[in-house]
């Protein structure tokens, strides 16, 4: 299945008025993301120049201020598809929904688990010079629909579309710097519900604890809940079988201080001892540096939990701090010597396997047409197993069944050869995309610790330069 969400691009308030629009387009272009570029497109503008066209059109009619543009993601369920296949339904996505009338960018992202789809486009339409209109309800008449459908054509499940379901659509901004924060609303929330559960004597009492924490809560169809610093509302039951309002209930009574010491007697901190006769490895200078830095910045521990929105820059510095520590200890590095040598291996490395990568997409584009008769077999597969079952009814469904099997048999394979192919191939992809992934990420914890040692340097000589000036 696909569940899409379309996110709105306001006027910068500083500089550039279309600075976000810009930023958007740059982020889904990444290389380590679109497989080395291999999955970007563009409709109506030429990619290198996309932002500099969508602006001109923006000047040509006068539109220059307040939305600048809109971004759509297209998620797919993790392992139902992969990464061309991907690139061909978000095109179909584009062509459908924004009907050739706005310059648009898009890509697929298959670097994660969940293979997705990004779409950004002018918020001024090329042809008309009419700016795009976002209604509310579109979500569910327009766009999922056609997510949907296009599901339906590729051999995916679909989701059910929702009356009731709120509408995603909401700020660029505040979903990057949701993407960005690094920590985790859900456990937050969860967190919040538990403690109050525990102090709680009734379920209304409950309300007034949460809204104490700052929380707004509605109560619909569906209990749900928005902790301070989040957009948009939580349905609870969505957190796990624990926090549906039924269960929460339960709970309230059930639940106190006492039964929580009972049953929770393994979060307990545990002394280890380690033996004296074991040494420690000794840390580098450059080691210590961030190992320092790192337990610095764990006095975040000792703060609210609740309250970790107004810290996701600090937290957001922590993890950064902490994957550079980890990096540095992996390839045992001690000095910027060194760095610049690691750096330099993992962008050969990283160039290496996407030639590789390539090599097997060509490789595996030549099975395309018995990969696809594969699928229609996998669709028509409930009609023949009841035609089998002597339901004459899918008389048709049998006949292009077996059709299909003497088709694949005239290319020298057997139907289990080709499942046996294709899962090969499969494979083969996913290792490719985490190798990827972890050289790319490896490659930027390199370059951030470059950046900062030169900033230093320069930082450095400017003092020792003004140092050296003659007082007067």
């Amino acid at each position: 299945m696909a569940i899409t969400k379309i996110l709105y691009m306001k006027e910068g308030k500083y500089g550039d008025p279309g600075r976000h629009l810009k930023h958007a387009i740059k982020y889904i272009l990444e290389p380590e993301k679109t497989g080395e570029q291999l999955y970007i497109g563009s409709v109506n503008c030429q990619i290198p120049f996309a932002y500099e066209q969508m602006k001109a059109t923006k000047v040509q009619f006068g539109k220059t201020g307040k939305r600048q543009g809109y971004h759509i993601i297209i998620s797919f369920e993790e392992g139902e598809i992969d990464a061309p296949i991907a690139y061909e339904v978000v095109g179909k996505f584009v062509e459908e929904y924004l009907k050739n009338e706005y310059e648009a960018v898009y890509a697929v992202h298959d670097n994660t688990d969940h293979i997705h789809g990004h779409i950004v486009f002018n918020s001024v339409s090329y042809l008309t010079g009419k700016k795009f209109r976002y209604e509310k309800g579109d979500w569910a008449k327009y766009m999922q629909p056609i997510t949907n459908r296009l599901c339906e054509e590729y051999g995916l499940s679909t989701i059910t579309i929702d009356g009731d379901e709120a509408e995603p659509f909401e700020e660029y901004t505040e979903w990057k710097d949701r993407r960005d924060g690094k920590f985790i609303w859900s456990d937050m929330i969860k967190r919040d519900i538990d403690s109050c559960i525990l102090e709680a004597d009734s379920f209304e009492e409950f309300i007034i604890l949460l809204k104490n924490k700052g929380y707004e809560v509605k109560q619909n169809k569906y209990f749900a809940v928005k902790p301070p610093g989040l957009s948009r509302y939580r349905r609870c039951y969505r957190l796990g079988e624990e926090y549906s309002e039924e269960r929460i209930r339960e709970r309230i009574i059930k639940e106190d201080l006492k039964f929580y010491q009972e049953t929770h007697t393994e979060a307990r901190i545990l002394k280890v001892l380690v033996p004296y006769h074991l040494k420690r490895a000794k840390l580098s200078g450059m080691q210590r540096k961030y190992f320092a830095k790192l337990y610095r910045i764990g006095k975040l521990k000792q703060r609210p939990y609740s309250q970790a929105y107004k810290y996701r820059d600090e937290i957001r510095k922590m993890h950064k701090i902490h994957k550079q520590y980890m990096f540095l200890c992996k390839y045992e590095i001690h000095s910027m010597e060194e760095l610049n040598v690691v750096y330099e291996k993992l962008q050969e490395k990283r160039s290496e396997r996407a030639k590789a990568r390539n090599a097997h997409y060509k490789d595996r584009a030549k099975y395309n047409m018995l990969f696809k008769k594969l699928e229609r077999l996998d669709e028509l597969n409930a009609a023949e197993i009841t035609f089998q079952n002597g339901d004459s009814f899918f008389a048709d469904e049998h006949k292009e069944y077996e059709s299909i099997v003497n088709e694949i048999g005239e290319e020298g394979y057997s139907v289990d050869n080709v499942i046996e192919l294709r899962k090969a191939y499969k494979e083969k992809t996913v290792a490719f995309r985490e190798e990827a992934k972890e050289i790319s990420r490896e490659i930027r914890i390199a370059k951030s610790l470059i950046q900062e040692e030169e900033q230093k340097r320069d930082s450095n000589k400017k003092r020792d330069s003004v140092d050296r000036q003659p007082h007067r």
